[in-house]
């Protein structure tokens, strides 16, 4: 039985496509005042000169598992872990 539910103006808006005159009337983020600016989060635009590869890399379940259970940033201490073992070469 699929879900007939009717759309409501809510899902109208979420699937409507920008037009030109849509962008062309948006404004920066500078524009909006600041209250508003700061319920927002900060995010980071494109490295002007990447540092890092995309590798893919398999590594074991338990490598992974004790990275991870160190909460958010685990691929970079991944990564600082690996440049110990190299310098110690």
């Amino acid at each position: 039985m699929s879900d007939k539910t009717p759309k409501t103006d809510k899902d109208a808006w979420a699937d409507r496509q920008w037009s030109q005159a849509d962008f062309d009337r948006a404004q920066s983020p500078e524009a909006l005042p600041g209250a508003v600016r700061d319920v927002f989060p900060r995010t980071r635009g494109p490295q002007k000169a990447p540092t890092k590869v995309p590798v893919s890399i398999r590594l074991s379940a338990d490598v992974v598992a004790h990275f991870k259970a160190g909460g958010p940033g685990w691929q970079r201490r991944i990564d600082e872990t690996l440049k110990k073992v190299i310098a110690e070469q």
